[in-house]
């Protein structure tokens, strides 16, 4: 079974009370309940981190590795605009991370400090950004142990 963290970067934890106009209304809580539903249902173990500072995100990092997990999944939130520590500890472990953003940084001309560390980045479909953030990790689990795709 592939293990997965999804690390929710700074400001994230304010989900859905945060610049709604750019974020929708759905909570933190919420989204973590929807996600863990859609990670029993396509069986794979899902932990999820919140955390408002860069250096508990790379000790969540390094971590990752003696906890077994196989990909990693991040919307770096405020870690996107000043996380060069975090980028250069993404670039120093071997497990993928999958970088993702609900809004599209190119729309709101943002850029993400992190994101050339990461696989690949997906971005701008709100929530949504979330599914398809893990299940491209899940694709990219796969390929990195030789398993059967999704």
């Amino acid at each position: 079974m592939v293990k997965m963290l999804l690390l929710q970067g700074a400001n994230m934890n304010w989900l859905g009370k945060r610049e709604p106009e750019f974020y929708g209304t759905t909570t933190a809580a919420a989204l973590d309940s929807m996600l863990q539903a859609y990670a029993k249902k396509r069986k794979f173990g899902l932990e999820i981190v919140y955390t408002n500072h860069e250096g508990e995100a790379i000790e969540h990092f390094y971590g990752a590795t003696e906890r077994g997990i196989n990909v990693i999944v991040m919307n770096p939130g405020g870690f996107s605009y000043s996380g060069y520590a975090l980028r250069d500890c993404m670039k120093g472990i071997s497990i993928p991370v999958v970088e993702l953003h609900m809004t599209n940084h190119y729309a709101r001309s943002v850029h993400s400090v992190t994101a050339s560390a990461a696989r690949g980045v997906l971005m701008g479909f709100g929530v949504q950004t979330y599914f398809r953030a893990i299940d491209t990790a899940l694709d990219v689990a796969a390929e990195d142990t030789g398993t059967e795709k999704r």
